[in-house]
């Protein structure tokens, strides 16, 4: 029930920053109700073509492939492989944001990036690690 009530504060807010961005736009108060509803009607449309649950199950799929690295990565020994992964781990962690982004889910788009970044720091210490147990 959260995750719909987010969902509908997102929708909300988009809708409130384009009705005041218009109505504050040097236009005919008549033009700008029109567009306005133009763009609401446009952001109706979009939402209701956005399958939840596909993007649900693809980002709890691609969130588990990026533990699953994560959790190899721990277990590499060898500098040259777990650097590999390194760079695997990123690459997954940035198509998760891309396909946030691509979904036009600003709020999954800021959990994903974190998620990225926090992928990043994991591997750089996995990698620091490595690098100074072969000095």
């Amino acid at each position: 029930m959260s995750k719909k009530k987010g969902l509908g504060k997102l929708f909300a807010g988009l809708t409130i920053g384009a009705g005041l961005g218009m109505l504050f736009a040097p236009k005919k108060g008549s033009d700008t109700r029109k567009e306005l509803k133009q763009k609401i009607d446009e952001l109706l449309e979009k939402a209701q073509k956005i399958d939840k649950e596909e993007v649900k199950e693809e980002i709890e799929k691609r969130i588990e492939r990026i533990k699953k690295e994560l959790d190899n990565l721990d277990k590499e020994t060898v500098l040259k492989v777990a650097k590999k992964k390194a760079k695997e781990i990123e690459a997954s962690a940035q198509d998760l944001v891309d396909y946030a982004i691509e979904k036009g889910t600003p709020v999954l788009e800021q959990v994903a990036d974190n998620i990225r970044k926090k992928a990043i720091d994991v591997t750089k210490e996995v990698l620091e690690k490595l690098e100074k147990e072969e000095a």
